[in-house]
């Protein structure tokens, strides 16, 4: 009996550490490929591909007997023409992914098993609305369908006693006068999302039970542009600015500069809440279009680059200065030519008086 228990011991210990130890994330639509590793696979593998607590066969590759097999029908159908093999590697493709392809996935190599764990995001932006399907066409009379956020029971639906009921009370009430319920398909719309409303959702039926990781992203700020003029160069045939495109606390995006719809450079932050900025040198007389471009997987921000705004010309002896600058520079040039007028003009009559007074002195002496 001990030794009953400690081996049973030792299989929960390795699958905690060793056995899934891999986790991958995508969002919902996105393509996804498992990999198994295997650089080529030998004449005589055989690899098999299981999903979910009930660790059913979707997949397999047996090349001693040189067979592919998808069984993407499994399942109520959820894997239905989303499954492809590499045969030479193994590794496991699924195309345009749903939050029920979130779970377990194992991987038997010659009976040797690897786990994986694959996470499908369904993502809002932050104030927007968001509706979590549950692929009901239409739900029967005796259906019942209840909704979780984590353990919490927050939506239901009773066809037997025709009842619909929302409890947007629970959990400080973050979700109250947001929940929407159909009462045709029990799918679930959550209104003017925060990011309270980020976590995991669980869909449980008579027929099945569906885990959903609902991800809120923070709505983008748009990019600022702005010049260095002390970094303005020149050349003999051409002039260049320097621009530099920034952004403050942002996290999983990617801030890029584009030469109309080519890419010319990006920097990415993911889970840091940082700032950023991605430089740029333009010839003064470039008549392309240019944009800088902050996006994350749902939405994104774009900024364009008004050259005749933020660049101007400049030489080895003069600075580079606006219009606004130009006509400051000009009326000081034109008070101080006039105040310098003045002046000489005071000096001279100020002198031919001292001139005057000393001839009507030495006059009177005399």
């Amino acid at each position: 009996m001990k030794k009953m228990f400690l081996k049973l011991v030792l299989l929960c210990l390795w699958r905690l550490v060793g056995g899934i130890g891999k986790i991958k994330r995508v969002m919902e639509g996105d393509s996804v490929t498992l990999n198994s590793d295997l650089t080529e696979m030998k004449d005589d593998d055989l690899i098999q591909w299981r999903f979910g607590d009930g660790n059913t066969l979707i997949a397999e590759i047996n090349k001693q007997a040189d067979r592919i097999t998808v069984y993407d029908d499994v399942l109520d159908g959820r894997f239905r023409d989303r499954l492809k093999l590499d045969n030479q590697t193994g590794s496991l493709t699924i195309t345009n992914t749903r939050p029920e392809h979130t779970g377990e996935y194992v991987l038997l190599i010659n009976y040797m098993e690897n786990f994986i764990y694959l996470s499908v995001y369904v993502s809002v932006t932050e104030g927007d609305s968001v509706t979590i399907n549950s692929d009901l066409n239409e739900m029967k009379d005796d259906d019942r369908i209840q909704w979780r956020f984590g353990y919490t029971l927050i939506a239901e639906i009773n066809k037997r006693v025709d009842r619909i009921t929302v409890h947007d009370d629970v959990l400080d009430g973050r979700f109250r006068d947001r929940l929407k319920l159909d009462n045709q398909t029990g799918s679930l719309t959550i209104t003017n999302t925060t990011m309270k409303h980020a976590g995991g959702y669980q869909l449980q039926t008579y027929y099945k039970r569906v885990d959903f990781y609902l991800a809120v992203i923070a709505r983008l700020p748009v990019p600022v542009i702005s010049s260095n003029s002390s970094q303005c160069s020149s050349s003999s045939s051409s002039s260049y600015c320097s621009l530099v495109c920034s952004v403050v606390n942002v996290s999983h995006v990617t801030l890029s500069w584009y030469r109309g719809n080519s890419l010319l450079s990006s920097i990415s932050v993911s889970d840091l809440s940082i700032s950023l900025s991605l430089p740029l040198e333009v010839e003064y007389q470039d008549k392309n279009t240019y944009s800088c471009v902050l996006n994350n997987p749902i939405s994104h921000q774009t900024q364009h680059l008004d050259i005749t705004q933020l660049c101007h010309t400049c030489s080895d002896s003069v600075h580079c200065c606006g219009p606004t600058e130009a006509v400051i520079r000009l009326v000081l040039s034109a008070l101080v030519g006039v105040a310098t007028v003045i002046l000489v003009v005071y000096d001279i009559r100020s002198r031919r008086a001292e001139r005057d007074q000393a001839q009507i002195h030495t006059s009177g002496s005399a």
